[in-house]
């Protein structure tokens, strides 16, 4: 009888064993990671916003899921792609990559929390009502990077004074407008003019490139945009081909050989973007958490892109520089 009891309890036991497993499964949450880029040049930043998470008390595969969706530069894709979170019912989505992943989501859903981690002011695109106070369901991260435009066009034209100014912006960014705006007003003031290329693909970058060079003594401003920080090394190498003095938004230029950069730190911000994600999950609200702002913005120059170009760099800028690449 004994025998007979034992087996009848391993028996019942092998059939709730998977039950319990896939009760304990279902509790774990899952968050939706919605992205205007692509998953190889975006890696850093996932790992920091991993860090965050971890922080939080939240560790992928343990005791939360992340479910990515990339857009992979098309930016078309980011409303289906929203879309497609909310009906697996993530419990959070994180928009990163621009206003325009950030207008996905919250057009897809208004009652999912929503963290955002993106670039651009989310005040100007309405996303929330204000950066204290963000209400709704939306609160997380603005690096304020298309804010600093007017910055970097200065510091170019500190650096190749008499060098007819040009702008590469991608149209089907909501933000390329207002940025390319704010440089021409930034160009006025100096009484300087600023001439506006659009690229949204590979070819056109290169057409870009193109056109610059044959103006000689040309420089460029590189437009804050997720595509392009996709194709950096591209930029960079189409810059040295053709000689032309760039100016870029992240380090990640300035080091795969870009001239110089100026620009949000974006890997501390996306881990902080990981601690609010993970506040969440916790129970917090989203209208209690406020927007962050950036907590460091970096000048970074490259002596060797300089020396190559033939360039000196004035001592003014070498002195505010807080990365020297020689």
């Amino acid at each position: 009888m004994r025998l007979i009891g034992l087996a009848v309890i391993f028996a019942v036991s092998l059939i709730l064993a998977p039950l319990a497993a896939r009760a304990q499964q279902a509790k774990v949450p899952r968050i939706g990671f919605l992205s205007s880029a692509s998953a190889e040049p975006f890696a850093p930043f996932v790992g920091a916003f991993r860090d965050g998470l971890n922080d939080a008390g939240y560790t992928e595969g343990r005791n939360v899921t992340i479910e990515f969706a990339w857009a992979e530069g098309r930016y078309d894709r980011l409303p289906a792609l929203a879309e497609a979170l909310v009906a697996q019912k993530v419990a959070v989505i994180v928009a990163a990559g621009g206003a325009v992943a950030a207008l996905a989501a919250k057009a897809a859903t208004s009652a999912i929390p929503i963290v955002i981690a993106i670039g651009d002011d989310p005040v100007k695109f309405g996303l929330v009502s204000s950066l204290g106070q963000p209400k709704g369901n939306i609160t997380g991260v603005t690096l304020f990077i298309d804010v600093l435009t007017p910055k970097r066009l200065e510091l170019l034209t500190d650096l190749v004074p008499r060098a007819p100014l040009t702008m590469l912006v991608n149209p089907q960014n909501p933000n390329a407008k207002t940025e390319a705006r704010d440089a021409s007003e930034a160009a006025g003031k100096t009484r300087r003019g600023l001439r506006i290329l659009e690229a949204s693909n590979d070819d056109q970058i290169a057409a870009a490139f193109a056109t610059i060079a044959a103006q000689p003594g040309a420089a460029l401003i590189i437009a804050t945009d997720p595509f392009f920080y996709a194709r950096h090394g591209r930029i960079v190498e189409l810059a040295a081909r053709h000689s032309v003095p760039t100016i870029h938004f992240h380090r990640e230029f300035a080091l795969a050989g870009g001239l110089i950069s100026y620009g949000a730190t974006i890997t501390t911000e996306f881990r902080t973007a990981g601690l609010y994600t993970g506040r969440l999950l916790s129970g917090e609200k989203p209208s209690n958490l406020p927007i962050v702002q950036p907590s460091k913005f970096e000048l970074v120059i490259n002596m060797k892109t300089a020396k190559a170009f033939g360039l000196t760099i004035p001592q003014t800028i070498l002195l505010r520089a807080d990365e020297v690449i020689q």
